[in-house]
């Protein structure tokens, strides 16, 4: 049996990414089977955001096995799927490489290999939580995307209702890792998925922080009732 990579909140790149490496081959199928299939439609309301359109270039990262990199090449827009887990992205090719609208590139969230203004539009779907400098993120995305672009990211966030909070707490902390491990996973690895999301901000103080980094009209909505924010923004022109 292979050892497990085990991630905690320090984030360190290696660690996060070997993890990852490890849970690539089950990563969809567990993902589909503990969020009860809300995945599909989280990926959805992605894709409709980030509303491609034929001819655009687009920035996919943290692309993972790229199923949200197909979903956006259905329009007919080029798709970079991007990722720091080399095991992520040949699980990706494996199922979607047929596709020829969309490049696979490994890369680092925080020092982008793209030259400024190459996007129409960059997305990042529960990728922004596991970097160690989101901020950082955040700014490279600014820099790759072209004036007037359009960024969509979809993290997990906090459930506004109060009741609804302490369930889904409590499911993340006692339920989430034991499914996964029935799934055939690697437990620790959701194991820190919930420690990082407990960890991760709000959506007003991410919103706060995609300010920050220079972006307008940045706006949020909730999904599954918070479970996940879709927080949406432009580069100005």
């Amino acid at each position: 049996m292979t050892p497990s990579n085990r991630a905690d909140l320090g984030k360190d790149p290696s660690h996060v990414s070997g993890m990852f490496d490890q849970v690539a081959k089950g990563y969809d199928r567990t993902n589909t089977v503990m969020t009860l299939g809300n995945d599909a439609l989280w990926r959805a309301a992605t894709t409709r955001a980030v509303a491609p359109k034929r001819g655009e270039r687009i920035l996919d990262l943290a692309a993972g096995t790229a199923s949200s990199s197909a979903s956006l090449a259905g329009s007919g827009a080029q798709v970079v799927a991007a990722d720091f887990s080399p095991g992520m992205l040949a699980e990706g090719r494996r199922r979607h490489g047929h596709l020829p609208n969309i490049t696979f590139v490994e890369a680092d969230a925080t020092d982008l290999p793209f030259g400024d203004d190459e996007f129409d539009a960059v997305t990042m779907s529960y990728g922004l939580r596991n970097v160690q400098h989101p901020k950082k993120a955040l700014a490279e995305l600014f820099r790759v995307t072209k004036p007037g672009g359009r960024l969509v990211i979809n993290e997990f966030s906090t459930p506004p209702n109060g009741f609804f909070r302490g369930f889904y707490t409590f499911y993340n902390a006692q339920v989430l890792p034991r499914v996964a491990r029935l799934a055939g996973t690697n437990g620790d690895a959701y194991d820190y998925l919930n420690e990082s999301i407990r960890d991760w901000p709000d959506q007003r103080t991410l919103a706060g922080w995609i300010r920050e980094a220079g972006w307008t009209h940045v706006e949020y909505r909730n999904l599954s009732f918070g479970i996940v924010a879709l927080h949406r923004a432009r580069k100005p022109r």
